[in-house]
């Protein structure tokens, strides 16, 4: 099968387009034939190695432990390991599956779901991590309630596309900061107020938020607390740095720190990849209350070209990748 592989970890460079084996499932996993992946910060990592502590957590010292990039994924069920009981060949699925920037990836029954079926499988690729990423963060760690008064922060990116819908559909007030270009499309999304940060500044004034989801900026804690209410709940799931050892974290960790000292609550979050919240996903797309947003899609081969655009930093949306499945072998 034809994959993206790097055996080094470095610039989109690395990435080759290879011919390699058929991965083989083990007892509860599941053979994907790859229809559409999905794009996410979380690949960039993967591939420079960088921030270095990603090393540690079991990618590779030096070098790659696994060749295939990529985790978003879906597409339809080929096999199914002896312990699976939730799929059988032929289901859409879609989720999570390490190295799915291949014609066929392997994923833990746990991670993936039957795909939503109004969603098309380029749309149904880009959900599982930056709808659970917004979901968890808003949900879990916001405790987002009706009526309260939500600033989501980079609400034209990834992530943040889905913060917005999701967040109008738990009944909040959406605040959404963005730039000029994207003022009109986060207003579509159900944002009942657009700032646009080129001119305005969400910190100054007199508005207070209930909730504020950090995703695209790096605000520092003083700003956006000024921006909280006296209880109100700081989670920060993005504003990444070039930082080789922290690559920005270092902001999250103060968050951590401080917020036992103050009266507002201050933190972040580690995603947690399941199959229960992607069938909450599913049913909000189901239902029409989130749909996922695609700014542009590249082929197989044009990963390293699709990756130099998410680091650009401009994407509206998610960046999907697309792959051919009737020439097969």
């Amino acid at each position: 099968m034809k994959a993206i592989v790097h055996h080094k970890y470095g610039s989109p460079d690395v990435l080759e387009l290879r011919d390699i084996d058929k991965p083989e499932i083990g007892d509860d996993e599941v053979l994907v034939g790859v229809h559409a992946a999905g794009m996410d910060r979380g690949v960039w990592h993967v591939m420079t190695g960088l921030p270095y502590p990603i090393r540690l957590a079991g990618y590779g010292l030096r070098a790659p432990k696994t060749a295939v990039i990529g985790s978003d994924v879906a597409g339809v069920v080929e096999a199914v390991g002896k312990n699976v009981t939730r799929f059988q060949p032929g289901d859409e699925v879609f989720g999570i599956g390490k190295g799915s920037y291949a014609e066929y990836v392997c994923a833990r029954e746990d991670k993936l779901a039957h795909k939503p079926a109004n969603l098309t499988f380029e749309q149904a690729a880009v959900v599982a991590i930056s709808g659970l990423t917004a979901l968890q963060g808003l949900r879990d760690h916001g405790r987002v309630e009706p009526e309260q008064k939500v600033l989501v922060i980079g609400a034209s990116g990834g992530v943040g596309t889905y913060a917005v819908q999701i967040a109008k559909a738990f009944g909040a007030q959406i605040t959404g900061v963005c730039s000029t270009t994207k003022v009109d499309m986060v207003r579509s999304l159900g944002a009942d107020h657009v700032i646009d940060y080129t001119r305005d500044d969400f910190a100054e004034g007199e508005k207070r938020y209930d909730l504020i989801l950090d995703i695209g900026g790096n605000s520092s804690l003083a700003r956006l607390r000024r921006a909280l209410t006296p209880k109100g709940t700081l989670v920060i799931t993005g504003g990444e740095t070039d930082g080789r050892w922290l690559g920005g974290t270092d902001r999250q960790i103060r968050a951590l720190v401080l917020s036992p000292f103050v009266g507002q609550k201050l933190g972040t979050f580690v995603c947690s990849e399941n199959h229960e919240d992607m069938i909450v996903l599913k049913e909000l797309i189901e239902s029409g209350k989130v749909t996922p947003v695609i700014d542009r899609t590249y082929s197989l081969s044009e990963v390293p070209e699709a990756i130099r655009y998410l680091e650009e930093g401009h994407a509206r949306g998610k960046v999907v990748i697309t792959l051919e499945h009737d020439d097969k072998t």
